[in-house]
Protein backbone atom coordinates (compact mmCIF):
# COMPACT_ATOMS: atom_id res chain seq x y z
CA UNK A 1 0.00 0.00 0.00
CA UNK A 2 1.57 3.48 -0.76
CA UNK A 3 1.55 5.75 2.22
CA UNK A 4 2.68 9.44 2.34
CA UNK A 5 2.78 12.68 4.87
CA UNK A 6 0.61 15.94 3.80
CA UNK A 7 3.38 17.85 2.09
CA UNK A 8 0.81 20.89 2.48
CA UNK A 9 0.35 20.92 6.07
CA UNK A 10 2.70 23.17 8.30
CA UNK A 11 2.33 20.90 11.16
CA UNK A 12 5.91 19.56 12.40
CA UNK A 13 6.91 16.57 10.76
CA UNK A 14 6.83 14.10 13.91
CA UNK A 15 2.78 15.08 14.05
CA UNK A 16 2.56 14.32 10.47
CA UNK A 17 3.72 11.19 10.51
CA UNK A 18 2.04 10.40 13.30
CA UNK A 19 -1.39 11.60 11.67
CA UNK A 20 -0.34 9.07 8.96
CA UNK A 21 -0.08 6.24 10.93
CA UNK A 22 -2.89 7.01 12.67
CA UNK A 23 -4.85 6.88 9.18
CA UNK A 24 -3.35 3.31 8.12
CA UNK A 25 -4.43 1.68 11.26
CA UNK A 26 -7.76 2.80 10.30
CA UNK A 27 -7.17 1.36 6.30
CA UNK A 28 -9.15 -2.02 6.15
CA UNK A 29 -5.79 -3.93 5.26
CA UNK A 30 -4.59 -3.37 9.03
CA UNK A 31 -7.64 -2.36 11.25
CA UNK A 32 -8.76 -6.12 12.43
CA UNK A 33 -5.06 -6.86 13.18
CA UNK A 34 -2.60 -7.16 10.78
CA UNK A 35 1.47 -6.66 11.23
CA UNK A 36 2.31 -3.14 9.78
CA UNK A 37 5.21 -2.11 7.53
CA UNK A 38 9.04 -2.73 9.22
CA UNK A 39 9.62 0.55 10.46
CA UNK A 40 12.85 1.14 8.23
CA UNK A 41 10.36 -0.01 5.00
CA UNK A 42 8.07 3.06 6.20
CA UNK A 43 10.86 5.51 7.03
CA UNK A 44 12.18 5.09 3.49
CA UNK A 45 8.92 5.41 1.93
CA UNK A 46 8.26 8.37 3.45
CA UNK A 47 12.13 10.16 3.23
CA UNK A 48 11.68 10.20 6.99
CA UNK A 49 14.58 8.97 9.57
CA UNK A 50 13.84 6.04 11.15
CA UNK A 51 13.43 7.53 14.64
CA UNK A 52 10.51 9.98 13.62
CA UNK A 53 8.48 6.61 12.96
CA UNK A 54 9.58 5.28 15.71
CA UNK A 55 8.14 7.74 17.92
CA UNK A 56 4.99 8.36 15.94
CA UNK A 57 5.09 4.00 16.59
CA UNK A 58 5.34 4.45 19.86
CA UNK A 59 2.60 6.63 20.85
CA UNK A 60 0.38 4.70 19.16
CA UNK A 61 1.76 1.72 21.10
CA UNK A 62 0.75 3.90 24.34
CA UNK A 63 -2.59 4.51 23.60
CA UNK A 64 -3.09 0.58 22.75
CA UNK A 65 -3.91 0.89 19.42
CA UNK A 66 -0.55 -1.05 18.64
CA UNK A 67 1.29 -4.06 19.77
CA UNK A 68 5.31 -4.84 19.67
CA UNK A 69 6.30 -8.11 19.45
CA UNK A 70 9.62 -8.04 20.00
CA UNK A 71 11.36 -9.83 16.97
CA UNK A 72 8.23 -10.05 15.04
CA UNK A 73 6.92 -6.49 14.31
CA UNK A 74 4.51 -4.02 15.18
CA UNK A 75 0.94 -5.02 14.48
CA UNK A 76 -2.61 -3.47 14.68
CA UNK A 77 -4.73 -4.18 18.05
CA UNK A 78 -8.34 -5.35 16.86
CA UNK A 79 -10.82 -2.79 17.90
CA UNK A 80 -12.50 -4.19 21.57
CA UNK A 81 -15.69 -2.71 23.31
CA UNK A 82 -15.08 0.52 24.85
CA UNK A 83 -14.65 0.48 28.25
CA UNK A 84 -13.48 3.33 30.92
CA UNK A 85 -11.82 0.31 32.40
CA UNK A 86 -9.58 -0.32 29.81
CA UNK A 87 -8.24 2.80 28.67
CA UNK A 88 -5.22 3.40 30.86
CA UNK A 89 -4.84 7.12 30.95
CA UNK A 90 -2.55 8.74 33.85
CA UNK A 91 -4.30 10.79 36.25
CA UNK A 92 -3.09 14.11 34.32
CA UNK A 93 -4.46 12.70 31.29
CA UNK A 94 -7.75 11.61 33.56
CA UNK A 95 -7.67 14.93 35.07
CA UNK A 96 -7.39 16.81 31.48
CA UNK A 97 -10.77 15.06 30.32
CA UNK A 98 -12.62 16.15 32.67
CA UNK A 99 -11.61 20.01 32.16
CA UNK A 100 -9.45 19.99 35.39
CA UNK A 101 -5.87 21.13 35.81
CA UNK A 102 -3.55 18.62 38.20
CA UNK A 103 -2.72 20.49 41.54
CA UNK A 104 0.72 18.94 43.13
CA UNK A 105 -0.34 19.34 46.72
CA UNK A 106 2.97 16.96 47.52
CA UNK A 107 5.59 15.91 46.42
CA UNK A 108 8.05 13.59 47.68
CA UNK A 109 11.18 11.58 46.02
CA UNK A 110 13.53 8.93 48.24
CA UNK A 111 15.84 5.98 47.42
CA UNK A 112 15.28 3.82 50.10
CA UNK A 113 15.24 -0.30 50.49
CA UNK A 114 12.78 -2.67 48.92
CA UNK A 115 10.24 -4.01 51.22
CA UNK A 116 9.71 -7.56 50.86
CA UNK A 117 6.58 -6.80 48.86
CA UNK A 118 8.91 -4.73 46.42
CA UNK A 119 11.23 -7.12 46.21
CA UNK A 120 8.90 -9.85 45.56
CA UNK A 121 6.76 -8.15 43.21
CA UNK A 122 10.08 -6.99 40.80
CA UNK A 123 11.71 -9.92 41.30
CA UNK A 124 14.65 -8.01 43.24
CA UNK A 125 16.51 -8.93 46.46
CA UNK A 126 15.02 -7.27 49.35
CA UNK A 127 17.00 -4.29 50.66
CA UNK A 128 18.04 -3.99 46.98
CA UNK A 129 18.07 0.26 46.83
CA UNK A 130 14.87 1.72 44.68
CA UNK A 131 13.41 5.28 43.94
CA UNK A 132 10.50 5.54 45.63
CA UNK A 133 7.86 8.48 44.33
CA UNK A 134 4.95 9.78 46.18
CA UNK A 135 2.91 11.94 45.00
CA UNK A 136 -0.38 14.14 46.50
CA UNK A 137 -2.16 15.55 43.96
CA UNK A 138 -5.93 17.06 43.09
CA UNK A 139 -7.54 20.00 41.83
CA UNK A 140 -8.33 23.34 43.07
CA UNK A 141 -10.64 22.47 45.75
CA UNK A 142 -8.16 20.01 47.55
CA UNK A 143 -6.17 16.50 47.32
CA UNK A 144 -8.10 13.74 46.01
CA UNK A 145 -5.12 11.25 45.38
CA UNK A 146 -2.25 9.91 46.89
CA UNK A 147 0.06 7.81 44.78
CA UNK A 148 3.25 6.05 46.13
CA UNK A 149 5.44 4.07 42.99
CA UNK A 150 8.68 2.20 43.32
CA UNK A 151 10.70 1.68 40.11
CA UNK A 152 12.76 -1.24 39.14
CA UNK A 153 16.43 -0.66 39.38
CA UNK A 154 16.76 -1.95 36.29
CA UNK A 155 15.77 1.88 35.14
CA UNK A 156 19.41 3.55 36.95
CA UNK A 157 16.94 6.36 38.23
CA UNK A 158 18.57 8.53 40.82
CA UNK A 159 15.58 11.01 42.10
CA UNK A 160 16.71 13.73 39.65
CA UNK A 161 14.20 13.03 37.05
CA UNK A 162 11.61 15.48 36.09
CA UNK A 163 8.83 14.04 38.10
CA UNK A 164 6.40 16.81 37.87
CA UNK A 165 5.73 16.21 34.39
CA UNK A 166 3.11 12.92 33.52
CA UNK A 167 5.68 10.04 34.31
CA UNK A 168 4.92 8.08 31.40
CA UNK A 169 5.51 11.04 29.11
CA UNK A 170 8.91 11.96 31.11
CA UNK A 171 9.72 8.02 31.40
CA UNK A 172 9.74 7.70 27.43
CA UNK A 173 11.43 11.23 26.93
CA UNK A 174 14.10 11.02 29.77
CA UNK A 175 15.10 7.08 29.75
CA UNK A 176 13.80 6.06 26.73
CA UNK A 177 11.47 3.55 28.58
CA UNK A 178 7.57 3.05 26.32
CA UNK A 179 4.98 1.29 28.90
CA UNK A 180 2.61 -0.49 27.17
CA UNK A 181 0.50 -2.84 30.07
CA UNK A 182 -0.59 -2.43 33.35
CA UNK A 183 -2.23 -4.87 35.10
CA UNK A 184 -4.54 -3.70 38.31
CA UNK A 185 -6.08 -3.90 40.88
CA UNK A 186 -9.21 -2.27 42.39
CA UNK A 187 -10.16 -2.60 46.06
CA UNK A 188 -12.16 -0.20 48.18
CA UNK A 189 -10.79 0.17 51.84
CA UNK A 190 -10.89 2.75 55.42
CA UNK A 191 -9.11 5.77 55.29
CA UNK A 192 -6.61 5.19 58.35
CA UNK A 193 -5.99 7.93 60.26
CA UNK A 194 -2.46 9.18 57.83
CA UNK A 195 -4.32 8.61 54.62
CA UNK A 196 -7.57 10.88 56.26
CA UNK A 197 -5.49 13.62 56.98
CA UNK A 198 -4.48 14.01 54.02
CA UNK A 199 -7.38 13.92 51.82
CA UNK A 200 -9.00 15.99 55.26
CA UNK A 201 -11.76 13.41 55.92
CA UNK A 202 -12.45 11.08 58.77
CA UNK A 203 -10.58 8.38 59.56
CA UNK A 204 -12.35 5.41 58.44
CA UNK A 205 -13.77 7.51 55.50
CA UNK A 206 -14.18 5.26 52.13
CA UNK A 207 -10.70 5.22 49.71
CA UNK A 208 -10.36 3.41 46.74
CA UNK A 209 -7.27 1.61 46.65
CA UNK A 210 -5.85 1.09 43.00
CA UNK A 211 -2.63 -1.47 43.19
CA UNK A 212 -0.77 -1.30 39.86
CA UNK A 213 2.27 -3.35 38.17
CA UNK A 214 3.07 -1.27 34.67
CA UNK A 215 5.01 -3.15 32.24
CA UNK A 216 7.22 -1.80 29.25
CA UNK A 217 6.99 -2.99 25.61
CA UNK A 218 9.63 -6.02 26.28
CA UNK A 219 7.51 -7.40 28.72
CA UNK A 220 9.64 -5.80 31.35
CA UNK A 221 8.72 -4.28 34.94
CA UNK A 222 8.83 -0.86 35.13
CA UNK A 223 6.79 -0.06 38.47
CA UNK A 224 5.27 -0.38 41.19
CA UNK A 225 2.19 0.79 42.14
CA UNK A 226 0.05 1.79 45.56
CA UNK A 227 -3.23 4.77 44.95
CA UNK A 228 -5.28 5.70 47.03
CA UNK A 229 -8.64 7.70 45.70
CA UNK A 230 -10.86 9.90 48.06
CA UNK A 231 -14.01 8.30 47.70
CA UNK A 232 -16.44 11.17 47.12
CA UNK A 233 -13.67 11.57 44.03
CA UNK A 234 -13.81 9.40 41.36
CA UNK A 235 -16.10 7.25 39.68
CA UNK A 236 -14.90 4.22 37.26
CA UNK A 237 -17.59 2.64 35.22
CA UNK A 238 -17.88 -0.26 32.10
CA UNK A 239 -19.68 -0.86 28.92
CA UNK A 240 -20.74 -3.91 28.66
CA UNK A 241 -22.71 -5.22 25.61
CA UNK A 242 -25.35 -7.54 25.32
CA UNK A 243 -24.45 -10.62 22.84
Amino acid sequence: MQIKIDTESKAPLHSKVEKMMRDLIEQPAYRNGEFLPKEVDIAEQLGVARNTVRHAISKLVNEGLLVRKKGVGTKVVPRRIPTRLDSWWSFTKEMKSRGLDVVNFDLDVQTVPATEEVAEVMHIKKGTKVIQLSRLRGASDGPSLLSVSWFHPRLKMDGTERFRKPLYEMLEEDLGVIVSVSREEISAIMAEETLAAKFGVEPGSPVLFRQRLVIDTDGRIVEFNKVYYKGDGFTYSIDIERR
